[in-house]
């Protein structure tokens, strides 16, 4: 099976994730930032992995290193039970609607961490949840993960909605993109032979 746990603890935050790519959108997400594991939990829903994640972290400065640790667990964990990438469909995008807003995703499980974030969340703020820290957490999650990730705002103007369909299009996408390619289940992805 194609799953992995990763355990990450610093002076900041104790994190311990375990996803499984053949599931079926399970999740478990208690990081103490409520708003976020809403989101982590989007993220599992839609991309059809499970995820269960737990981290205890120095709430009491601010939000930022749990959030930005769990990125990088994530992407740690993703890597690690992808292996060798053999068979995967390698790319996936989606456009994704929500209410207002628009986003598009496209990403490329590369191994070449790369990050293109043109999203604009208008406000500062959703709830107590500094918006700011959504593209902390997929920068994150794109280098630690090894993933070339692309997200494009076509429009919105509701801080909650561009979020959330950020997340969720970038869940759609890796479901695309972690799937076995029935035609090709025995070959990596890349003229290379190597990803």
């Amino acid at each position: 099976m194609r799953t992995a746990e990763v355990t990450r603890k610093t002076a900041e935050t104790a994190i311990s994730v375990q996803v499984n790519l053949d599931g079926t959108g399970a999740y478990d997400n208690q990081t103490g930032v409520g708003f976020f594991d809403h989101m982590l939990d989007q993220l599992a829903r839609h991309s059809l992995i499970d995820i269960t994640t737990r981290c205890q972290g120095d709430l009491h400065i601010d939000d930022h290193h749990s959030v930005e640790d769990v990125g990088i667990a994530l992407g740690q964990a993703l890597a690690q039970a992808l292996g060798d990438k053999k068979g995967i469909r390698r790319y996936g995008e989606c456009h994704l609607p929500m209410d207002d807003a628009q986003v598009r995703a496209a990403l490329d499980l590369s191994a070449r961490p790369f990050l293109v974030w043109n999203v604009t969340l208008p406000t500062p703020k959703i709830g107590a949840f500094d918006t700011e820290l959504v593209r902390e957490f997929f920068q994150a999650f794109a280098t630690h993960g090894g993933i070339t990730l692309h997200v494009d705002q076509i429009h919105g103007f509701n801080s909650h909605h561009i979020a959330e369909a950020a997340f969720k299009a970038v869940a759609r996408a890796l479901r695309l993109a972690v799937e076995v390619d029935p035609r090709k289940a025995d070959a990596i992805p890349s003229t290379k032979g190597a990803l």
